[in-house]
């Protein structure tokens, strides 16, 4: 069995935080909103229904988990759950902190602008954040 690899794209704009027992954690480098994406860990997986059912379920509970524990640790008011995959077809879920009147709210935060990177101890701090959450 080829194994994982993530995707080059995702690593360029995300920094890994954690593995889950499926999933592994990105937090991505835009400070604008409080931002994971879950992989999972299956080589060749681009859709939801690539997974078969078990890892469905655990994957569905581990991004229902960090927008659950996202939520908390941010106080937002909405947490966006997306899988989109058009321009990095890699199966990967997006979980996206909202505050009202954040830069792109009520809109989708695609193509809003380009990103603001975390001052460095800044992402490390979130990181931190992040991997304690769970």
């Amino acid at each position: 069995m080829p194994e994982f690899q993530l995707d080059k794209r995702l690593a360029a704009v995300g920094v890994q935080a954690l593995d889950l027992p499926l999933s592994r954690v990105l937090v991505m480098d835009d400070c604008r909103w409080p931002w994971l994406v879950l992989v999972p860990r299956r080589p060749h997986a681009v859709e939801l229904f690539d997974l078969d059912a078990a890892d469905r379920v655990i994957f569905g509970e581990e991004y229902s988990q960090a927008g659950a524990r996202l939520k908390t640790l941010t106080g937002c008011h909405k947490i966006n759950i997306a899988a989109l995959g058009n321009a990095v077809p890699q199966l990967h879920v997006h979980v996206v902190a909202r505050r009202i009147g954040d830069a792109a709210w009520p809109n989708p935060v695609w193509g809003r602008g380009e990103a603001v990177p975390y001052a460095p101890q800044a992402l490390e701090a979130f990181v931190a954040q992040v991997v304690h959450l769970f």
